[in-house]
């Protein structure tokens, strides 16, 4: 079993696993180190320079992760919208 599921059904894509719990960990620290990095970056400290390429990282990593699973959700959603809206038209219609 891969430590990062990629491939998901809308079904599965829409209880919590382990890769939602890698973003919630992931996603303060990644958000912190940005704007701290950011704000350091301004006065031009090195460290600053450092904190941001950190926060950068951990965002790519955490788009990673999650964005497999947000697309699979989405497909699932879109889906279903299509169906009410082909099932209301036909009501509308008075084709039932």
């Amino acid at each position: 079993m891969p430590l990062i599921k990629r491939n998901w059904t809308s079904d599965e894509a829409d209880e919590w696993t382990k890769e939602d719990w890698y973003a919630i960990i992931i996603s303060p620290f990644s958000y912190v180190l940005i704007t701290l990095g950011l704000a350091m970056s301004l006065f031009l400290l090195p460290l600053g320079f450092i904190l941001l390429g950190i926060g950068i990282v951990l965002t790519f990593i955490m788009f990673y992760i999650i964005d497999p699973k947000l697309k699979s959700v989405s497909e699932g959603y879109e889906k279903k919208q299509r169906e009410y809206l082909k099932n209301l038209e036909k009501i509308q219609r008075w084709e039932e």
